[in-house]
């Protein structure tokens, strides 16, 4: 699998609003799945892709795709391998292509998160190593 990041339409050839079953035609079957119930009494189906370091989340009545973690170093942007840069490199990345970072917050656990809300995408740093990105449509 390619782990090119498109922003707002997903990772390679996994779109957003993709079903359980047309993910799991590609990848396979996951790791693990998991529900989980929120306030609203809605329901988020997860599926865990550990060899894959993936975790994607279906939401709505139709279970479709709208978010996904990556935490594979083969993760590119925009061309680039982004596991491999530091927050300014990203951040400078992301400034190039037109997105502009709209918040930071210091996590509970001490990541760094530095959310780009126009392109839907959060980068979580630890000691300004990347290790995570969560992207939504």
């Amino acid at each position: 699998m390619n782990f090119a990041i498109d922003i707002k339409k997903g990772i390679d050839n996994l779109l957003f609003d993709m079903t359980i079953e047309e993910v799991k035609q590609i990848l396979g079957q996951p790791t693990e799945e998991e529900t989980i119930d929120n306030i609203y009494d809605e329901h988020t189906q997860v599926l865990i892709y550990e060899e894959l370091e993936m975790t994607l989340f279906f939401e709505g009545e139709t279970k479709k795709l709208n978010c996904i973690d990556v935490e594979n170093e083969a993760a590119t942007l925009f061309g680039k391998n982004i596991f491999s840069m530091n927050e300014r490199e990203i951040v400078d990345v992301m400034v190039a292509n037109g997105y502009y970072r709209e918040d930071i917050e210091v996590e509970m656990t001490g990541e760094r998160a530095v959310s780009f809300n126009d392109a839907n995408v959060d980068f979580f740093f630890e000691e300004d190593a990347l290790v995570s990105v969560t992207l939504g449509k």
